[in-house]
């Protein structure tokens, strides 16, 4: 039996993607409104933290540390990189073509997860990764075409889409690591 932190790098990732279709909801170019920055902060804390740790330990079995793990850390540096940006009133275009990115990056991930049937819902969660990097493709044109409310209203979509598919991954995994580690002793402690 191996121990992982999977469901909290979801869930995280969950609240990052609803705290950024928020922001993004009501983005009006150059005045940010700087009391997100916290949120952005907390969010981009967790996954490169998490994302880290998993790419350097390969806590989970096989190639489920790539997915999750190296992921998380360019998820973390994007949410890092928005509260800096959005604290300093400095332009998000910048972080958008990160986004672009990172975005095909999880189109990619997504795609192959499902390809090999990873998982035991491989085309849920494939199709999660698939749907929140789509919005970091359109994030940059997002971005750059603010006063466009159809294309920002998309990827509010998408990235709305994609926290569904993780609060639901996520908070099943809490349900079955609650049971499944319920006896679990430390080595310290046996």
């Amino acid at each position: 039996m191996f121990i992982d932190y999977v469901p909290l790098m979801l869930i995280n990732m969950a609240a990052g993607l609803v705290i950024l279709a928020s922001y993004i909801s009501r983005f009006s170019g150059n005045q940010q409104d700087r009391s997100w920055a916290s949120a952005f902060f907390i969010v981009g804390l967790v996954a490169v933290i998490c994302g880290f740790h998993m790419s350097f330990n390969w806590p989970l079995p096989g190639s489920y540390n790539v997915a999750f793990g190296e992921l998380s850390v360019l998820l973390g540096a994007l949410f890092l990189g928005a509260g800096l940006s959005v604290a300093l009133g400095w332009s998000l275009l910048p972080l958008g073509i990160y986004a672009l990115l990172a975005g095909i990056t999880a189109i990619v991930v997504g795609l192959r997860i499902i390809n090999l049937k990873l998982t035991q819902e491989p085309v849920i969660l494939g199709v999660g990764f698939v749907v929140t990097g789509l919005s970091g493709v359109l994030m940059p044109p997002a971005i750059y075409f603010y006063k466009n409310r159809f294309l920002r209203l998309l990827v509010v979509i998408l990235l709305i889409a994609g926290a569904f598919i993780w609060l639901r991954t996520g908070y099943k995994a809490y349900w079955s690591h609650l049971s499944n580690l319920s006896k679990w002793i430390p080595l310290l402690m046996r």
